[in-house]
C-alpha cells in the first residue's frame, strides 16, 4: 500500500482553502504552513498568465528526512505516509536540510519538527485529509497508488504527470497534472520584488537577486512562504572548533609516529586543544537544538542511519582519546607517570582514525542533506580533513613560537595543508557542478552576494597565510609563522560562513 496525492493544477483556482483547512485541522501557528499555494506570474500585462502550485510534503518512497533524523522522530508508516512524533524530536533541524521540498518547519509553539502527515489521524478513522474535503474543485486526489483500481491510480496512469525535484531520486508520491514547469522548478521563477498579497521575506529577496530570470517567459514568483536558513553561525563555528581540535591532535599523532619530538606541544598543548575543541563543539551543537533538554535522545533513542548520531559517537571517541592523551601528558609533566614511547605510540595510533572522523564525518552528514546540493561534493571529506590539519597546525604553530619549542614540523604541516586547502577551493568552485542547484549556490559564492568574503576572506587570506608561514619551513621568521597560524583561523571561519549559508540559500519551493 502506498498513499499519495495527485493535484490537478488544471482545475485549481488558488483559493487557499486547502491551506486554511490544514492550519485549522492541525493548529498550525501563524506564519507557518504544512500546505500552501505558490503563485507564478509570466509575461507582461496584458499578455500575462498566473499559475498555481500546491506545495507540501511529498511522502517520499525513499524519504531522506527519515534517514537523517537522529532520534527516529520521523518515520515511514507501512501505508507509505511519512509521519512524525514531536515527543522524540530534539529540534536539530537536520530533517529540514534533508528534505528537497521545503516541506518541514520547526513549530513555533512546540519547537519540534512538523509537516504534512497526510492527516494520518483522519486516514486511520477512514476519513479523507482535511485539504481534500474542502477543495471546491476536487483538485486534490488521494488514495492508494499501488492499487490499479483506485481513482488516483487511474488518474495518474491515464494523464501526463510531473513531480517536484525528480533528480533527487526520493520517489515523491505527490503528482501534479497540468502544472507549469516554472511552478515546480524553484529556480524557474525567482522571487519578484513584491508579492500579490504581501511582501517577500528579506532572505528570499536577497537570494532572488542572484538567480537569473527566464528572458522569454519572465517567470517570477508572486506568492510563496518564507523558508529561513535552518542552520546559522553555530554550525559555521562548529566546523571550525572540531577541525581545530581534531587537526591539532592529528598533527601531534603524525609527529609521534614519524619520530619527531615536539616536546610540550605534543604532550600537553595538542591534546588540550583536542579536549577544548570537542567540548566547544558539543556546546555549540547542544545550544543549536530547539529542544536542548532532549540532547541525550541522540544516544538513548539513536537512529544509527543518521550521521548526526554517528558523528556524536565519533566526537565521544575522539574526546576519550584526547582526554587520555592529556592525562598522560600531565602525568609525565608532573612526574606521576613515566615517559613511554609505547604509550605515546598507542595514543597516536588511536588519534589518527578518531581525529580524521571528527574532522570529516560532517561530509557524510551533509551528504544526507539532500536538499543542499552544494554540500554533496565528493571532495568534502578530504577537504574537511585538510582544513582540520590547517587550523590545528596553525594553532600549534602559535603555541610552539610562544613556548620557544621547535615548530618546524608543525609549520611545514601548516604550509602544506593551507596550500592544499586553497587548491581544493579553486578546484571545487572553478569546475563544473553536478546539478543546477549546486551551480546556483556556487555562483553565489564566486560571483554573487558572497564573492567578496570568499575571494578576500577565504581564498586570498588563506594563500597569504601560507606565504607568511613559508619562511618557517626551516625554522625562520617565527613572528610571520604566528601571523600565518592566526590568519588561517579567520580564513576558515570566513569560508565556512559562506559555505554553510550559500548551501541553504538556493530555494527548494
Amino acid at each position: 500500500m502506498r498513499y499519495g496525492f495527485a493535484i490537478d493544477q488544471r482545475t485549481c483556482i488558488g483559493c487557499h482553502a486547502c491551506t486554511v483547512a490544514c492550519k485549522t485541522e492541525h493548529q498550525v501557528p501563524v506564519g507557518q504552513f504544512r500546505t500552501w499555494v505558490k503563485y507564478v506570474d509570466q509575461g507582461r500585462f496584458p499578455n500575462s498568465t498566473r499559475d498555481f502550485g500546491v506545495m507540501r510534503c511529498n511522502h517520499c518512497t525513499d524519504a531522506p528526512c527519515v534517514r537523517i533524523c537522529p532520534t527516529g522522530a520521523l518515520w515511514k508508516r507501512t501505508d507509505g505516509i511519512v509521519d512524525f512524533d514531536r515527543d522524540r524530536c530534539i529540534g536539530c533541524k537536520s530533517c529540514m536540510q534533508g528534505c528537497p521540498y521545503d516541506a518541514i518547519y520547526i513549530d513555533a509553539v512546540t519547537n519540534t519538527a512538523a509537516k504534512c502527515n497526510f492527516c494520518a489521524h483522519r486516514v486511520d478513522a477512514d476519513l479523507e485529509p482535511a485539504c481534500v474535503v474542502v477543495c471546491p474543485t476536487h483538485s486534490i486526489w488521494v488514495g492508494d497508488l499501488d492499487d490499479p483500481a483506485s481513482g488516483i491510480s487511474q488518474l495518474v496512469n491515464s494523464n501526463p504527470v510531473s513531480v517536484r525535484a525528480p533528480e533527487q531520486n526520493t520517489g515523491p508520491n505527490v503528482f501534479y497534472l497540468g502544472a507549469d514547469r516554472a511552478v515546480l522548478d524553484p529556480l524557474g521563477a525567482p522571487v519578484d520584488d513584491t508579492y500579490v498579497f504581501s511582501t517577500p521575506d528579506q532572505h528570499r529577496l536577497d537570494v532572488g537577486g542572484d538567480l537569473p530570470v527566464d528572458p522569454v517567459s519572465g517567470a517570477r514568483t508572486t506568492l510563496n512562504t518564507p523558508h529561513p536558513r535552518p542552520w546559522g553561525w553555530r554550525v559555521t563555528t562548529y566546523l571550525w572548533t572540531k577541525g581545530l581540535g581534531g587537526g591539532a591532535l592529528l598533527v601531534a599523532a603524525l609527529a609521534v609516529l614519524l619520530g619527531v619530538d615536539l616536546g610540550l606541544i605534543s604532550t600537553i598543548v595538542a591534546p588540550a586543544l583536542g579536549v577544548a575543541g570537542t567540548a566547544a563543539t558539543g556546546l555549540l551543537l547542544v545550544t543549536d537544538l530547539k529542544r536542548p533538554e532532549r540532547f541525550l535522545y541522540i544516544v538513548t533513542r539513536s537512529n544509527f542511519r543518521s550521521w548526526l548520531v554517528l558523528g556524536a559517537y565519533a566526537l565521544g571517541a575522539f574526546a576519550l582519546v584526547s582526554g587520555l592523551w592529556l592525562l598522560y601528558g600531565i602525568g609525565v609533566a608532573t612526574g606521576l607517570a613515566a615517559p613511554s614511547d609505547a604509550v605515546r605510540s598507542v595514543l597516536a595510533v588511536a588519534a589518527l582514525p578518531t581525529g580524521v572522523m571528527v574532522a570529516g564525518y560532517t561530509a557524510f552528514l551533509f551528504g544526507q542533506a539532500e536538499g543542499r546540493d552544494l554540500w554533496q561534493s565528493p571532495l568534502l571529506f578530504w577537504h574537511l580533513t585538510v582544513q582540520a590539519v590547517m587550523v590545528g597546525a596553525g594553532a600549534l604553530a602559535v603555541a610552539a613560537t610562544i613556548a620557544g619549542s621547535d615548530g618546524v614540523f608543525v609549520t611545514r604541516a601548516l604550509v602544506v595543508a593551507t596550500a592544499l586547502h586553497v587548491l581544493m577551493l579553486l578546484l571545487e568552485y572553478g569546475g563544473r557542478h553536478a546539478s543546477r542547484h549546486a551551480a546556483a549556490a556556487a555562483h553565489m559564492v564566486t560571483h554573487g552576494r558572497y564573492a567578496r568574503t570568499f575571494w578576500l576572506g577565504a581564498v586570498l587570506l588563506a594563500g597569504l597565510a601560507a606565504v607568511l608561514a613559508a619562511p618557517g619551513w626551516d625554522g625562520g621568521a617565527p613572528v610571520l609563522t604566528v601571523v600565518g597560524g592566526l590568519a588561517v583561523q579567520v580564513a576558515l571561519l570566513a569560508y565556512e560562513s559562506v559555505f554553510v549559508r550559500a548551501g541553504q540559500d538556493v530555494p527548494l519551493s
